[in-house]
């Protein structure tokens, strides 16, 4: 009765992965597919490879381990054995290099502004390549864009309460200029440059457009800003990791007693 529960439990478990595996799947599909009429955004697409690489491999490993459990096939148990264990190396790796890169970097305070504002150079030179790079910033730019981040910002405030407010390192990026810049404000994300030209310091001046689909995306703060919300995700981030290894761990350990449990049975069969 014992091995039969422990292999139910294991079996269990993975059909509830193969289910969780089979919507990501769904999701990668559905990103890929032209639902609007105005097809697939760059964006969508970004996100359609990973969603159905991870997908597809949630339900391969799950089939594995359901036909290794259910058949008593040992070879598919151990390779899903192998595959769990390269995931748990994985998810470790990956917490302890998130946590190095994302070490550096945090918004600059900013005299009589109640947000803080964001600078490329502050964090890790790993983080700024990947936001420097031109493919991977038009790719990061587009779901910025058609995520609304500047959008929200359309309260029609008053100089004194914009200053005052707690924008997030995105919108401080993305949906205004620098503040050393000096722009005059009319309103969240329209400010009127100088009449004369100015040789300004920071050349995301020159950047900013009061095109509501151009803003600050071009510029180095937006980059930073989008750093700066990464950094201040860590914790979230390193809290889901932290749980799927704990997971991972435990249907390593169940996947360990199916495997000793078929070799029982296989035991029993020669004895009889």
């Amino acid at each position: 009765m014992a091995p039969r529960c422990s292999n139910a439990v294991f079996a269990a478990f993975n059909v509830v992965t193969l289910l969780l595996g089979a919507a990501v799947l769904a999701a990668g599909i559905y990103y890929g597919a032209s639902h609007r009429g105005g097809g697939v955004t760059e964006c969508e697409r970004f996100l359609r490879a990973p969603a159905l690489a991870l997908g597809g491999a949630i339900v391969a490993v799950s089939l594995a381990g359901l036909a290794g459990a259910c058949c008593r096939a040992t070879p598919l148990l151990w390779a899903y054995l192998l595959l769990t264990g390269l995931l748990i190396l994985a998810a470790v790796c990956f917490g302890v290099f998130a946590l190095v890169v994302t070490n550096a970097g945090a918004g600059r305070a900013v005299s009589g502004r109640g947000f803080r504002e964001y600078h490329l150079g502050d964090y890790s030179t790993w983080l700024r390549r990947s936001v420097e790079d031109g493919g991977h910033w038009a790719r990061i730019r587009s779901c910025l864009v058609d995520a609304g981040v500047c959008r929200s910002l359309k309260n029609n405030q008053t100089l004194d309460e914009f200053v005052n407010s707690n924008l997030s390192p995105l919108q401080s990026g993305c949906c205004k200029p620098p503040t050393a810049c000096n722009f005059t404000y009319q309103n969240e994300t329209y400010w009127i440059k100088p009449p004369t030209p100015s040789n300004y310091s920071d050349p995301d001046c020159n950047s900013w457009s009061n095109d509501q689909s151009e803003l600050c995306y071009g510029c180095q703060s937006c980059k930073a800003g989008v750093l700066g919300n990464l950094r201040s995700s860590w914790k979230k981030i390193a809290f889901v990791n932290a749980a799927f290894v704990a997971l991972l761990l435990v249907v390593y350990s169940l996947g360990c007693c199916a495997l000793r449990n078929n070799r029982r049975h296989k035991y029993s069969l020669v004895g009889k």
